[in-house]
């Protein structure tokens, strides 16, 4: 029976896909949709089994079950065991298609992350988030400064013809990197949210995603884009969000009036606000930074109260349950963890993951404590902090694309996001979240899957 099933599903996607070598012209229109609807029930299935999984078992949130169901469709473990199916139903043909949903989903779910943010608590907390910010961009960057000269010694790892400096930048900012968008789903689904704790924290890892994509540029800049590629993404992020400090509120005003004296949010009210979130995307993708801060920043100046309410109930379910699991499969389709194939190279990711956390979690939560934090905040920063997740993916990816770095060294990175992402939920929970819960300060744990 599961032979005939097999065979069937063989006649369905195979007619469909290209020989291998063909060119992407080839691939008709009808092909891209029979795989991606195949796909998207895939993605749907897997990520809510398997977060489903995490957080009765394994006490891990929905999103770090979501990270792992991308590895498992992707050549890991699917492709791994059966590679001819895998191949079918994720044909690389289509991979633009799922990329596109992939960064829509994410760039959404952080729009909405940004609606939720408090203001008045970032207004309480400024000095502590700069702080916490500059610590976790600081010490990163002398952390790639002491190993990178020992990593450039070893073949295999950073392209020939890339300078002590460039590789020095581009792991500097791999260590920095907070995971944004796990981050944001962490802080949600531990009722962190609208607590002073959650919003140092998400505006902490925002400035310093945002400033290891600005290194990013420069370090393209080196390896051959022009200075150009720097000098655009951190002028023209700095103008961006200038404009919408200055005028953003008002601009976006009469929105949040017309969902008030409707008493709901109309479609043609809708339409304009999905409108203003693409257009924010695609200024801050145009730029050289990266869709989903376009998103989160034109989030954190639209109106609030029944505006946000009325957005969140309309949109937040498909983003959620949909949209944002096709980002973490993409992400884990691009992902092989059996790359790092040999004792030595084992030794230098292990190396590489206690740099990391050092660098990251000791420095966050120093600075968290000599801002004025008590030792349990201060500790639960640094945990969340340490989280990279996707964000690290994203940003390998394009290391390993524009010929920064080799497989190895890319492996070696993949693991390191996949272990510092699923320690923060366990690390959190230990040294801040349990007694805080137990004391009624957050919501019940896991209440927003």
């Amino acid at each position: 029976m599961v032979g005939e099933v097999l065979s069937s599903l063989t006649s369905i996607l195979a007619p469909h896909g290209p020989p291998v070598g063909a060119k992407l012209s080839s691939y008709a229109p009808g092909d891209y949709s029979i795989h991606f609807f195949l796909q998207l029930a895939l993605i749907v299935v897997a990520c809510r089994g398997v977060g489903w999984f995490c957080r009765k078992f394994l006490a891990q949130p929905q999103v770090v079950g979501e990270m792992i169901a991308g590895v498992i469709l992707g050549p890991s473990l699917f492709g791994l065991l059966a590679p001819g199916l895998q191949a079918m139903v994720f044909p690389r043909e289509t991979g633009n298609v799922l990329y596109a949903g992939a960064q829509f989903g994410v760039a959404l779910y952080m729009f909405l992350v940004g609606l939720t943010l408090r203001l008045d608590h970032f207004q309480s907390k400024v000095r502590n988030a700069a702080m916490v910010s500059g610590a976790g961009l600081f010490a990163p960057f002398v952390m790639a400064i002491l190993i990178t000269p020992w990593l450039l010694t070893v073949p295999g790892l950073f392209a020939e013809g890339l300078g002590r400096g460039g590789a020095t930048l581009f792991m500097g900012a791999c260590i920095a990197l907070t995971a944004f968008p796990m981050l944001a789903r962490i802080i949600n689904e531990r009722g962190l949210a609208d607590s002073p704790l959650g919003t140092l924290s998400l505006t902490a890892g925002a400035f310093d995603d945002a400033a290891s994509w600005c290194v990013l540029a420069v370090v393209l800049a080196l390896f051959g884009g022009g200075s150009g590629v720097a000098v655009l993404a951190i002028v023209g992020a700095f103008l961006y969000v200038s404009f919408l400090l200055l005028f953003g509120r008002r601009l976006f005003a009469p929105l949040g009036r017309a969902v008030e004296m409707q008493g709901e949010m109309s479609a043609t009210v809708l339409a304009i606000t999905l409108a203003l979130f693409c257009l924010s995307a695609f200024i801050m993708d145009a730029i050289g930074i990266h869709g989903i801060f376009g998103g989160f920043i034109l989030g954190v100046f639209m109106p609030r109260g029944l505006f946000v309410e009325e957005l969140k109930r309309k949109v937040e379910p498909l983003a959620v349950v949909i949209l944002l699991p096709m980002f973490f499969t993409y992400s884990g389709l691009n992902t092989r963890l059996d790359m790092v194939n040999s004792l030595p190279f084992l030794l230098i990711a292990i190396g590489i993951l206690v740099a990391s956390i050092l660098a990251k979690f000791g420095a966050c939560y120093a600075a968290a404590r000599l801002s004025g934090e008590d030792n349990r905040t201060a500790l639960g920063i640094g945990a969340l902090m340490n989280s990279r997740g996707l964000m690290e993916l994203i940003i390998i990816n394009i290391g390993i694309q524009k010929g920064i770095i080799e497989p190895a060294l890319f492996s070696m990175l993949v693991l390191m996001a996949i272990v510092t992402t699923m320690m923060a939920g366990p690390l959190f929970e230990i040294v801040y979240g349990r007694r805080a819960r137990a004391e009624g300060e957050l919501g019940r744990l896991g209440a927003a899957t």
